[in-house]
């Protein structure tokens, strides 16, 4: 129940902003959005877990899923793919786009709300560095089998 209320609260916090394809917003789209602990499982169970990738906190004490870039699918976030943008950004238009699986940090984001998404990404960090937040991490580990690439 708890998680519950913090996914909401956050989805409240920072709800989502009108649509725009300008091209501040549309940089945006380079660096994929984070899902809050919650969203992201809904994703895994709708099937997008294989086009995700694993973001890993500097101090390697905590993991973030997120939309892969594009090439980064079922792997760590890896810098060599980081300007290739999200792999679900496709011919200028995100498919997550009004499936209900969009994150909210993507759909938060906007021109208008300027210095506002650091707020809405250093809160959604917060849900992630949860038990919650690295059992799913887990959870997705042991399905995309990413440990055994690295063995």
């Amino acid at each position: 129940m708890k998680r519950m209320q913090e996914t909401n609260t956050l989805a409240k916090n920072y709800p989502p902003s009108e649509p725009c394809s300008c091209s501040i917003c549309r940089s945006y789209c380079i660096r994929p959005g984070w899902w809050t602990v919650e969203e992201a499982s809904r994703a895994i169970d709708a099937g997008y877990g294989n086009r995700m990738m694993l973001e890993m906190s500097p101090d390697l004490t905590f993991g973030v899923l997120s939309p892969a870039f594009k090439g980064c699918e079922q792997d760590f976030a890896l810098q060599q793919y980081s300007g290739f943008g999200c792999n679900f950004y496709v011919d200028g238009l995100c498919e997550l786009y009004g499936t209900g699986y969009e994150p909210l940090e993507c759909r938060f984001c906007h021109h208008l709300r300027r210095g506002l998404g650091e707020k809405c990404h250093a809160d959604i960090e917060k849900d992630w560095k949860t038990s919650a937040g690295q059992a799913l991490v887990n959870k997705w580990i042991d399905i995309s089998g990413i440990i055994l690439k690295y063995k």
